[in-house]
C-alpha cells in the first residue's frame, strides 16, 4: 500500500476529476420534491346512492361493500363513515403490498357484488397517495363575467392548456356555475289543458336524439343515412311540440318559459371574498415539483396575455414555494456547516494543505453521493438533503482522521517523501477504518424494520445516510491520499519533529476511577430521572406558510346562511396582516371526502416576511371566529400535516375511538369523552365526531289512494322532483360539450315546507289534486353520520395539540378518561398520532438494541476481545444522556427525528472507541498498559476534539432550525450535538479508565 497511491495517482485523479463533474451535473438535473415518492398503503372507495337515509345507506351499501372488501389479501384494517346518501370506505393495505393490485382485487370484489348493491349506486375507488392534492392553485377573477363564463373559460380555454405541460397530472375547475336551459313549466296552463309535467318530459326524450339508420349505396357512393331529431337551440326548444290532435297543437313555449340560467349546485366556492372559480393544478407522482410548478407559472404568464379582456388567473397557493425555500435552506444548512467544520481543522492543524485537502474531498463525496441517488432512483427531497445535511459531521470525521493521521506522520517523520507517508498512514490506519465505517453504518441497518409513515420516511433518511457514509469511507480511503499527493508537490517540506506529548491528566484520571465512577452514576441518574419529563411528539412539525381551516356550520344550514356566515370569517382574514391570500370551499373539500352543504374548508396563505409562526396566526384566527362566529365549528391545519393525516388513519394528532353496539349510546359517550378533553390544557379544535346530516322532510306515499287514481309511487316521486329539484329530460350540444335540459317549476327547492304539502300532483285523467291528497308527512331530526372500524360501530373523538407536547397531553386524557364508567362490551382505544408515535417509538427501541448488537459484532471481529467490545458499547451507550439532556434543555421533543439522533450517537461513539483501542492495543505491544492507555489518549487528543467540534458546528445550524425545512431535521440534529458533547469526557476519561481497571493484555493479545 505504501507505492500504491503514488502509483496510481493520476488515473485516481481523473476519476475523482470526472466524480467532481458528473456530480455537479447529476445534482443540477435531480428531481425535486417536499417528500420521497413514498406509495402509501390506503384505498378510498367513495360510494354515492342519491339521497337514501343513512340507516338505508349502512345496510344497502357499507356492510355488503366491507364485507366484500374485508377479503381482500393484504387487508389490515377497514374505516367507513356512512351519511345520507353517500359512504366513504378506507382500505388500509400491508405496506409491503403493491397498492396497483391490490386496487384492482377491491375492485373485483366489488364488481363481483355489484348486483347486489342498488342499481343506481355510483362507486369510485382511488389509491391515496401525496399528489391526491393539488401543488398549485389559481383563481379565475374578472369583473365583467359572470361566473358561468368564467367556468366555460376555465374548462375549455384554461384546462387544455395547462394539461399539455409535461408532469401535469390533472387540472381541476372547481367551482364556478354551470349552464342549463331550464324550462319551467306553468302550474295554471298545465291544469287547463290537463296536460302531466311527465308529458314535456317525454317529448324531450323522444325527440331529442340521433341515430344511424344504416348505409345506403347510390351512384357508387356509400352513404351513412341518420335520423337527426336532437335540438339545436333554444329556439328549437321552445318550438318542440308536445301535443297535436290536428285540433290544437301545443307546444313548449305554450305552456312554459325557457330560459338559460345556472345550474341548481350546493357548493359555493371563493377566492379574496370572491365568487370565482378555482383551478387546482395536480402533478405526476413521479415528476419534479419544481420544474412543473416553473412550467405552470411561466404558462400561467403567458396565458393571461391572452384570456378574454378583463379575465385574470390569480394565484392562491403554490407548493412549490415551500419546496424551494425548504430544500434551499437545507443546503445552505449544509455548505455553512461545512465551511465552520474546515475553520475548525484549519486552527487544529495550522495547515493549509491539510485543510484544502478537506476542502477538496467533501465535494468529492457529495458528488458520488448524488451520483448514486440519482442511479437508485431518489431525488432531492427534505429527507434526502437532510440525511446529507446530518451526516456531514460523520463526512468530516472520516476526513480529519485521515488527515490527522498523515499530518501526524508527517509531524513525526519529517524527512520522509510525501508517497511514503501517506502510504505508511492509510496502512497504519486501514483496519481501524474499516471497522469504524462498518461501525456507523451498521447502525443504520435495523431501519430496514421500521413501519408505517415514519418508517416510509425515514428508510429514506437512513438509506441515504448508508450511502453517504459508504461513499465517504471509499473516498477518504482511495481518493483523500491521492488529493495529499496532488497538494504536496515533489519536495517535501521541512518541519521539526514532533512525538506525542503524555497529557498528565490522563493519568490522574484512570488512577482515580472513582470519578469515572462517578460519572457514570450522574449522567445514569441523570437520564432516568428526565427521560421520563421529555416532551414526546410523532413527526417533527414543521412551518408550512399555510393553514387549512376546516369549518361546519350547524345541522342543515341551508348553503346562504353558511355562506353569510363565512362572509364574517372572510373579514377576518382580510384584518389580518400576515394573510397573504385565501380560497374557500363550501360543500366540497380539497382530497377525496363526502362533504355536506354544511362543511368545507379554507386554504390560507400566510406571507413570507412575517414575525408570527403558523401556529400564532392560527391562534389568532381560531379567537377571532370563534368569538365572532360562534356557531361555526373549526378546525385549523396545514397543507402538508393534514395530506399525510390523511394518508394515514386520521388527520388530527389527538384520536379517540369509542367502540360499541349501540349507535345512540355511542354519541352520549363521545359528546362525554370530547367534554372532558376540552378541559385539558394544550387541546384545541376539540370534536365529538358527532355529525349530523341536515334534517329531513319525509313524503310517505299512500298507496290505496294511488292506486285508485292510476299512479304508482314512482310517478309520484318524478312528479315531486320534477317541483323540487327538475327532471333532466336532454341536452343540446353546443361547441364541446352538452347543455342539460332541466324541467322543473319556479318555485323549486326555495319551496316553503307547507307549500310542498300543497303541491299539484296529475293523474292520469290530467286533473291536478294537492300532494297532501296522496301522501303523509313527517319531519325528521338530522341523522348521525355512523363510523366503523373494522365492522364494528365507533365514536371518535378527535382534537388537536396548542402549545403542548402529544405525549404529556395524551397522559392527562388517560387520567382522565379512567374515571368514565363505561357500559359492558364497550372500550375506549387510542388512535392518531399518538397511535403512530407509540408503534414507531416501540420499533425504534428494537433498531437501537439491533443497533448496539452490530456495533458490538463488528467490534468483537475487529479486536477479538469480549471485554473491551463490552466496554466500548458501554460506553457508546452512555453518550445517549447527552442526547437525552440536550433534548431536554432545548425543550425538543423525543420524536421519530430525535430517536435516530439517540440511535446515530452510538454508532458514532463506538466509531471513535474503535481508534482508541486500535492504537492502545498497537501501544501495549511494545510499552506497559497504563503507559499504552496514556499514549493512545493523548494521539488521539487533537483528532477526537477536531471531529467532535467540526461535527458539533457543522450541525449547529441544522440545531438551530435556520430556514423553512430545517425544523423537519432540527430533533436529530440536537440529539446528535448532545450526544457529541457527552462523548468527549467519555471517550477521554471513562473509556481509558474502564481499559486500565478491566482490560488485562496478556501476551496473546499483545502477538495479535
Amino acid at each position: 500500500m505504501n507505492k500504491l497511491f503514488f502509483k496510481y495517482k493520476s488515473p485516481v485523479a481523473l476519476i475523482l476529476l470526472l466524480i467532481l463533474i458528473g456530480g455537479a451535473y447529476t445534482y443540477k438535473n435531480l428531481g425535486t420534491s417536499l417528500f420521497p415518492n413514498v406509495t402509501f398503503p390506503k384505498i378510498k372507495i367513495i360510494a354515492e346512492n342519491g339521497q337514501q337515509p343513512v340507516d338505508k345507506m349502512m345496510v344497502t351499501v357499507t356492510k355488503p361493500l366491507e364485507n366484500t372488501i374485508k377479503r381482500v389479501e393484504n387487508l389490515k384494517l377497514i374505516r367507513s363513515t356512512t351519511s345520507m346518501g353517500s359512504c366513504e370506505i378506507s382500505a388500509f393495505m400491508d405496506w409491503g403490498s403493491d397498492i396497483d393490485i391490490d386496487k384492482q382485487q377491491i375492485e373485483s370484489r366489488i364488481a363481483q357484488i355489484k348486483n347486489d348493491l342498488p342499481p343506481n349506486v355510483n362507486i369510485t375507488v382511488e389509491k391515496m397517495n401525496p399528489s391526491i392534492l393539488p401543488i398549485m392553485g389559481y383563481s379565475l377573477q374578472s369583473d365583467n363575467k359572470n361566473q358561468v363564463e368564467l367556468k366555460m373559460i376555465g374548462e375549455y380555454i384554461v384546462k387544455p392548456y395547462l394539461s399539455r405541460i409535461e408532469g401535469v397530472a390533472a387540472v381541476e375547475v372547481i367551482g364556478g356555475k354551470t349552464k342549463e336551459y331550464q324550462v319551467l313549466l306553468d302550474q295554471q296552463k298545465l291544469s287547463l289543458l290537463k296536460l302531466n309535467p311527465q308529458q314535456i318530459i317525454n317529448a324531450i326524450q323522444q325527440s331529442d336524439f340521433i341515430k344511424s339508420n344504416g348505409y345506403v349505396i347510390d351512384y357508387r357512393r356509400l352513404y351513412l343515412t341518420v335520423t337527426d331529431a336532437s335540438i339545436k337551440n333554444k329556439k328549437a326548444l321552445e318550438n318542440l311540440v308536445v301535443f297535436n290532435d290536428s285540433k290544437r297543437k301545443i307546444t313548449i313555449q305554450d305552456i312554459a318559459t325557457v330560459q338559460i340560467a345556472e345550474k341548481i349546485e350546493f357548493i359555493k366556492i371563493k377566492a379574496d371574498g370572491k365568487n370565482v372559480p378555482l383551478i387546482a393544478i395536480l402533478k405526476q407522482p413521479k415528476s419534479n415539483l419544481i420544474d412543473v410548478a416553473n412550467q405552470v407559472t411561466q404558462r400561467i404568464t403567458e396565458l393571461n396575455k391572452t384570456l378574454p379582456s378583463g379575465v385574470e388567473l390569480k394565484q392562491y397557493y403554490n407548493q412549490a414555494d415551500f419546496v424551494r425555500n425548504s430544500l434551499k435552506s437545507i443546503i445552505d444548512v449544509l455548505w455553512i456547516g461545512l465551511l465552520l467544520a474546515i475553520i475548525v481543522v484549519i486552527i487544529f492543524l495550522k495547515s493549509i494543505k491539510a485543510s484544502s485537502v478537506l476542502f477538496v474531498t467533501i465535494p468529492i463525496t457529495l458528488s458520488l453521493t448524488f451520483i448514486l441517488i440519482k442511479a437508485l432512483g431518489y431525488d432531492l427531497n427534505i429527507m434526502t438533503i437532510g440525511a446529507i445535511a446530518a451526516a456531514i459531521g460523520l463526512i468530516i470525521d472520516d476526513a480529519v482522521i485521515v488527515i490527522e493521521q498523515i499530518h501526524r506522520t508527517h509531524e513525526e517523520n519529517p524527512k520522509e517523501a510525501p508517497n511514503e507517508l501517506v502510504g505508511k498512514a492509510i496502512q497504519f490506519l486501514f483496519p481501524a477504518m474499516v471497522s469504524s465505517s462498518l461501525s456507523t453504518i451498521v447502525i443504520f441497518l435495523p431501519f430496514v424494520l421500521m413501519t408505517g409513515v415514519a418508517g416510509a420516511y425515514f428508510k429514506i433518511l437512513t438509506e441515504t445516510m448508508i450511502i453517504t457514509l459508504t461513499v465517504s469511507f471509499f473516498v477518504t480511503w482511495i481518493g483523500l491520499p491521492v488529493i495529499y499527493l496532488l497538494f504536496s508537490g515533489k519536495k517535501n517540506k521541512t518541519i521539526k519533529v514532533h512525538t506525542v506529548q503524555e497529557r498528565k491528566w490522563v493519568r490522574f484520571f484512570i488512577e482515580k476511577p472513582l470519578i469515572s465512577y462517578v460519572f457514570i452514576g450522574l449522567i445514569g441518574l441523570s437520564t432516568y430521572l428526565i427521560l421520563p419529563k421529555l416532551e414526546t411528539g410523532f413527526l417533527p412539525q414543521m412551518d408550512e406558510g399555510s393553514i387549512v381551516l376546516d369549518y361546519n356550520s350547524p345541522p342543515g344550514t341551508s348553503l346562504e346562511e353558511t355562506d353569510r356566515m363565512l362572509n364574517a370569517v372572510d373579514e377576518i382574514l382580510d384584518g389580518i396582516p400576515e394573510v397573504k391570500t385565501y380560497s374557500r370551499r363550501t360543500g366540497t373539500q380539497m382530497g377525496f371526502f363526502i362533504t355536506e352543504p354544511n362543511r368545507g374548508d379554507y386554504l390560507i396563505e400566510l406571507k413570507n416576511n412575517r414575525k408570527l409562526t403558523t401556529e400564532q396566526v392560527s391562534d389568532i384566527i381560531r379567537k377571532k371566529v370563534e368569538s365572532s362566529v360562534p356557531a361555526l365549528t373549526v378546525d385549523f391545519g396545514q397543507v402538508i400535516g393534514d395530506m399525510l393525516g390523511d394518508l394515514m388513519s386520521s388527520v388530527q394528532p389527538i384520536e379517540i375511538k369509542i367502540f360499541g353496539t349501540n349507535h345512540e349510546k355511542l354519541k352520549e359517550i363521545s359528546r362525554q369523552v370530547a367534554s372532558k378533553v376540552e378541559q385539558i390544557q394544550g387541546t384545541a379544535d376539540v370534536f365529538d365526531g358527532v355529525v349530523i346530516a341536515g334534517p329531513m322532510f319525509s313524503i310517505h306515499p299512500k298507496e290505496s289512494i294511488l292506486k285508485q287514481f292510476g299512479l304508482s309511487d314512482s310517478d309520484l316521486q318524478n312528479q315531486i322532483q320534477t317541483y323540487l329539484q327538475g327532471t333532466i329530460s336532454g341536452s343540446i350540444l353546443e361547441k364541446e360539450q352538452l347543455t342539460d335540459i332541466n324541467v322543473l317549476f319556479p318555485e323549486n327547492y326555495k319551496t316553503p315546507i307547507e307549500a310542498i304539502k300543497d303541491l299539484k300532483i296529475c293523474t292520469l285523467s290530467g286533473d291536478y289534486f294537492p300532494l297532501s291528497t296522496f301522501a303523509d308527512f313527517t319531519i325528521l331530526n338530522g341523522v348521525a353520520e355512523i363510523e366503523r372500524e373494522n365492522l364494528q360501530t365507533m365514536g371518535v373523538v378527535t382534537a388537536r395539540l396548542n402549545n403542548r407536547d402529544l405525549g404529556s397531553v395524551m397522559k392527562d386524557i388517560k387520567s382522565e378518561l379512567s374515571k368514565i364508567d363505561l357500559p359492558p362490551s364497550y372500550q375506549i382505544e387510542y388512535g392518531g398520532s399518538f397511535a403512530e408515535q407509540q408503534k414507531s417509538f416501540n420499533e425504534l427501541l428494537m433498531i437501537l438494541i439491533l443497533g448496539g448488537m452490530l456495533i458490538f459484532t463488528v467490534v468483537l471481529f475487529m479486536f477479538r476481545n469480549l471485554l473491551l467490545s463490552i466496554i466500548v458499547i458501554f460506553t457508546s451507550v452512555l453518550g445517549i444522556s447527552g442526547s437525552v439532556l440536550a433534548l431536554y434543555l432545548t425543550q425538543t421533543p423525543l420524536n421519530v427525528g430525535s430517536y435516530t439522533g439517540i440511535i446515530m450517537i452510538i454508532g458514532i461513539l463506538g466509531e471513535a472507541s474503535i481508534f482508541t483501542i486500535y492504537l492502545f492495543l498497537d501501544d501495549a505491544k511494545k510499552m506497559s498498559t497504563d503507559v499504552a492507555i496514556i499514549h493512545s489518549i493523548s494521539a488521539r487528543l487533537r483528532p477526537k476534539l477536531m471531529t467532535a467540534i467540526s461535527a458539533i458546528v457543522a450541525l449547529t445550524p441544522l440545531a438551530l432550525g435556520i430556514g423553512t425545512g430545517a425544523q423537519m431535521h432540527q430533533p436529530l440534529a440536537i440529539a446528535v450535538i448532545g450526544g457529541f458533547i457527552f462523548g468527549l469526557p467519555l471517550l477521554l476519561i471513562v473509556l481509558p479508565t474502564l481499559i486500565y481497571k478491566f482490560v488485562k493484555i496478556t501476551p496473546n493479545i499483545n502477538k495479535e
